[in-house]
């Protein structure tokens, strides 16, 4: 007789594979020894602490495969998004010379303790208003939540991580990219759900970039002091403590 419940057994066989090979995968990967530019607009400066100095994160707090895999759909999308904008008629540069082997575009300040590696840069494309070039190209994808969102507010409002990502890579891309500060990046956020395209231009922020610059120096001075800087809330009920993988290690901690 045929078994048909077998069928759920095997997704889960095939599944615990899949998570268990990227869980050791991601493990064997070396942490960042930098504070990364994508990360200055985090909410919580201790937080930042923590992650530069690769504080073990809380029992539990680790990526599981589920996580992963999210993850690993979204750098898909992305390079999915790239042909779109290319198929488009867009010239953009992932890498030096557009080589799959070439070098990915980037910046390291302070001795190299400040760093970020951009998604890549528009040099030429079809014509649309307030569109110059070069500019810095971001993606980003999101839930169909986070995407509507983004979409009707803008990542400014939205996204203020993603807003405070783009005006660090806008000022410090500018010496290797000339005109990079001086023209609008182009921001696109793919819907997972959807497949919707949300395209939006980010003038240069020089306010923002300087207070993201002075928090990096605030942070990676804190840490060669062995200071802890104070964390962002009063309550551990806040919800960007909630979600934090040092949590427990936070509040162990005086304020």
């Amino acid at each position: 007789m045929l078994d048909f419940n077998s069928r759920g057994q095997t997704a889960l066989h095939v599944n615990a594979a899949i998570d268990a090979a990227l869980v050791a995968r991601n493990g064997a990967t070396p942490p960042r020894s930098y504070l990364g530019g994508s990360r200055l607009g985090h909410a919580c400066e201790r937080a930042l602490q923590f992650e530069f100095l690769q504080a073990p994160k809380d029992e539990g707090a680790e990526f599981d495969g589920r996580i992963l895999r999210i993850f690993g759909i979204g750098h898909a999308l992305e390079d999915v998004a790239v042909d779109w904008l290319r198929a488009a008629g867009f010239d953009l540069y992932t890498r030096r010379g557009n080589r799959p082997d070439g070098e990915q575009f980037g910046f390291a300040v302070a001795g190299g303790r400040i760093r970020g590696h951009v998604d890549g840069i528009l040099a030429g494309g079809p014509a649309v208003p307030g569109l110059a070039f070069p500019a810095l190209w971001e993606c980003k994808t999101m839930n169909a939540k986070a995407w509507r969102e983004t979409s009707s507010k803008g990542v400014a409002i939205a996204k203020p991580i993603y807003a405070a990502q783009i005006a660090v890579y806008q000022a410090y891309m500018d010496a290797a990219v000339p005109g990079a500060a001086d023209h609008p990046a182009l921001f696109t956020a793919i819907n997972k759900d959807t497949a919707e395209l949300h395209h939006e231009l980010v003038p240069f922020d020089a306010a923002l970039a300087q207070r993201m610059s002075d928090r990096a120096v605030r942070v990676l001075r804190a840490c060669d002091a062995g200071d802890l800087l104070p964390r962002i809330a009063t309550s551990r009920d806040f919800h960007e403590c909630r979600f934090c993988p040092w949590a427990e290690r936070c509040w162990a901690q005086p304020a």
